[in-house]
């Protein structure tokens, strides 16, 4: 497999694992009440930064962004996006699942393997 190509893998798998912990973590904004956007906006922002169940996850979401940029330098675009767009959302409906989300319909579970065959027949094509 080409090096960006599990770079990029790495990335979905990093965006992907972090995701439903980002919709966990985030419970209890929603309730965030202020006077004026600027004070809303503030108090979201430190609800969100004082919250480990948030923090921690987003952290190395971010750090699957920085690692994502990196590799853009030296990586075909036409394998980088189809790669970690479709693989994030695989990798979110798993470990969504893992974490007690509802699991994917049959239908979308057949979809995800033509996704997987379909970047597998692109990272093929590069290599």
């Amino acid at each position: 497999m080409d090096t960006s190509a599990f770079w990029f893998v790495v990335v979905a798998t990093m965006w992907g694992g972090t995701n439903p912990l980002l919709k966990r973590g985030s419970k209890g904004v929603e309730r965030i009440r202020e006077h004026n956007r600027i004070q809303q906006f503030l108090s979201e922002l430190k609800f969100l930064f004082f919250n480990w169940k948030y923090l921690v996850p987003f952290c190395i979401n971010q750090g699957g962004s920085v690692i994502y940029y990196l590799t853009l330098a030296t990586a075909d675009l036409s394998l980088a996006v189809p790669i970690t767009n479709s693989l994030t959302f695989i990798f979110t409906s798993i470990s969504g699942t893992l974490m007690g989300e509802k699991p994917p319909s049959r239908d979308t579970c057949f979809g995800m393997m033509l996704v997987v065959c379909g970047v597998a027949l692109c990272v093929l094509d590069k290599v």
